[in-house]
């Protein structure tokens, strides 16, 4: 298999408790058909179990240099792959 053209390699932070999703990062959400109505995530092929752990994640985004959810960081155009505790970023401007 051949290797993704990637240009970071971020590390998948931890922090106890769930955190909240910005409000534009909700409405994108809800525009793709990933969240419904009532603000329940609806990602296709995420089971249950780890989509709860993954509300509890975040990354250090070289693109937007901040730390953002890693949900909003799976939704982006950008993101390639999860791989052992690593985001593959293709590291394009949005």
């Amino acid at each position: 298999m051949a290797e993704l053209d990637r240009k970071y390699e971020v590390e998948i932070l931890e922090r106890e408790g769930r955190q909240k999703l910005p409000d534009p990062v909700k409405e994108e959400l809800k525009a793709s058909g990933m969240m419904d109505e009532k603000g329940k995530l609806k990602l296709k092929g995420v089971s249950p179990k780890m989509l709860k752990r993954m509300k509890q994640e975040y990354v250090e985004c070289p693109v937007l240099k901040e730390d953002i959810h890693f949900i909003q960081c799976f939704v982006c155009p950008n993101f390639q792959s999860r791989v052992m505790g690593k985001v593959l970023c293709k590291g394009e401007k949005l």
